[in-house]
């Protein structure tokens, strides 16, 4: 009974563990990149990129192939041993082993493997890519749920302050010293920022609940992230936009995938000119045959082995000539064992084939000029790749630095509103201001709040991309 008890106890407390769980970003970005489902079909790219490199290796290999067969012929047949015709019911098998190699394609199963070992590393990159795409979204996924929860925060903590002003206004409002409109005032500004506090949880849930999906977790209820520990940290904050850009194109998949790509294009080119040459094979067969049908043979009479027969005439004088022939008579013999045919009956045959291309109705010559303009489309697409990545990384370098100008503004802009706020403040305990002027400084100073949040969230953001253009792995970036 105890033991149940305490299995039941753990049991609970294990689960009350696991709804407390607070993920953290790097556990939401390797959790991501574990089982997202884009991830996984680029995975299953580079596992076809594998096979493809078995193909290729398999094209230098000789093929080889049997094959056997089994009949069974009633009444008029040919008999497979002795191609005579004969009237019976027999039995026959046959075996066939055949080997061929290519001597020489055209140098094309050589650029086939070679073009398959690009072909896996052109995945390998779509991979690298797929992976840093989906980590900058999980990335801003969860810096969304940590501005909502500052938010959330910011609007609690100026209600709390909003509750102690009612609280002193109803003790003015008795004494006399404010009007009542004044108390009005206050309430409606506190049954605003309960709409508010109610409007930032639901966004907080929402946020959750999208970062949540794309991480594939069903248990939205439980699920919940690390909200303390985050700051901006700046690891490349003397690094120059050329010098990010040119880390990028030395780090960046985009430019590698397209790179690949022009090196596939090249071998297809050279794939398909192969094809212009001759092709030399080199083949072996072997076969044999058995069949359980008696033969005839010619056997001589040993009593009487031969007889004298007329061949022909003397011309002139008539006379005969006669030879001798050996006395034979034809007579059944059964088939020999299976084994023994196997060996008696088998047949080799080897040699060489050369095919040489001459005329195939432009076939060839089409496919060439069809690869040669995809290599200068995949040329163009690689110098188009470094343009984009360049203008890409010099926006997020003006996004970087805009939005930390940004941030810097709205900490001076909030020093400021505390300042108009502490004023309004004391104005209005003194009975100097009305409820309505100090609701709406209390509301500057809240908004400011709000969006110094938001700078500081958006420039966290730019700051990771920015690092990651400048080749810093997504699980190793620092906040």
């Amino acid at each position: 009974m105890k033991k149940s008890i305490i299995i039941i106890v753990a049991f609970i407390f294990g689960l009350n563990v696991n709804a407390q769980k607070k993920w953290t970003l790097r556990e939401c970005v390797e959790h991501a990149l574990e089982n997202n489902i884009s991830i996984k079909q680029s995975e299953l790219d580079v596992d076809t990129a594998d096979l493809e490199s078995l193909t290729a290796l398999g094209n230098f290999l000789p093929s080889f192939n049997a094959s056997s067969g089994v009949n069974e012929n009633t009444g008029l047949s040919f008999n497979p041993l002795t191609n005579n015709a004969q009237t019976t019911t027999f039995l026959s098998a046959s075996g066939n082993i055949n080997v061929g190699y290519t001597v020489f394609d055209g140098l094309r199963n050589y650029r086939t493997a070679q073009r398959a070992k690009i072909s896996k590393l052109a995945s390998q990159y779509r991979l690298s890519k797929m992976k840093d795409d989906i980590s900058l979204l999980v990335a801003n996924s969860y810096l969304q749920v940590l501005l909502n929860k500052a938010n959330l925060e910011v609007l609690i903590s100026q209600n709390q302050v909003t509750k102690q002003q009612i609280k002193q206004t109803e003790e003015l409002v008795d004494v006399g010293t404010l009007p009542q409109g004044d108390l009005l005032e206050i309430k409606a500004t506190d049954a605003s920022e309960q709409q508010s506090i109610v409007n930032a949880e639901n966004q907080i849930k929402i946020s959750l609940i999208s970062l949540a999906q794309v991480l594939l977790i069903k248990d939205y209820e439980n699920f919940d992230i690390e909200d303390e520990g985050y700051g901006i940290v700046d690891s490349i904050s003397d690094a120059s936009a050329s010098e990010i850009i040119a880390k990028a194109k030395e780090n960046r998949s985009e430019i590698r995938i397209a790179e690949q790509n022009v090196e596939l294009a090249k071998k297809d080119l050279q794939i398909s000119r192969g094809a212009y040459l001759p092709t030399l094979s080199a083949f072996f067969g072997y076969n044999t045959r058995y069949a359980d049908a008696p033969s005839f043979t010619q056997v001589v009479d040993p009593n009487n082995p031969t007889v004298t027969q007329q061949i022909g005439v003397v011309q002139g004088t008539g006379q005969s000539v006669v030879a001798e022939f050996p006395n034979t008579s034809t007579i059944e013999v059964p088939a020999d064992s299976f084994i023994d045919q196997l060996y008696t009956n088998d047949g080799v045959n080897y040699g060489f084939s050369l095919n040489i291309p001459i005329f195939n109705g432009f076939n060839t010559r089409a496919n060439v000029k069809r690869n040669k303009i995809n290599l200068e489309r995949s040329k163009y697409q690689l110098e188009q790749a470094e343009l984009d990545l360049e203008s890409t990384v010099y926006q997020a370098y003006v996004d970087a630095k805009g939005t930390l100008k940004a941030y810097e503004a709205a900490e001076k802009a909030l020093e400021s509103q505390e300042l108009a706020y502490q004023y309004a403040k004391a104005r209005y305990d003194e009975g100097l201001t009305n409820a309505f002027d100090f609701s709406q400084a209390k509301l500057r100073y809240d908004n400011s709040k709000i969006n110094l949040n938001t700078a500081k969230y958006d420039y966290i953001f730019r700051l990771k991309v920015l690092e990651l253009y400048f080749g810093i792995p997504a699980t190793e970036l620092k906040f």
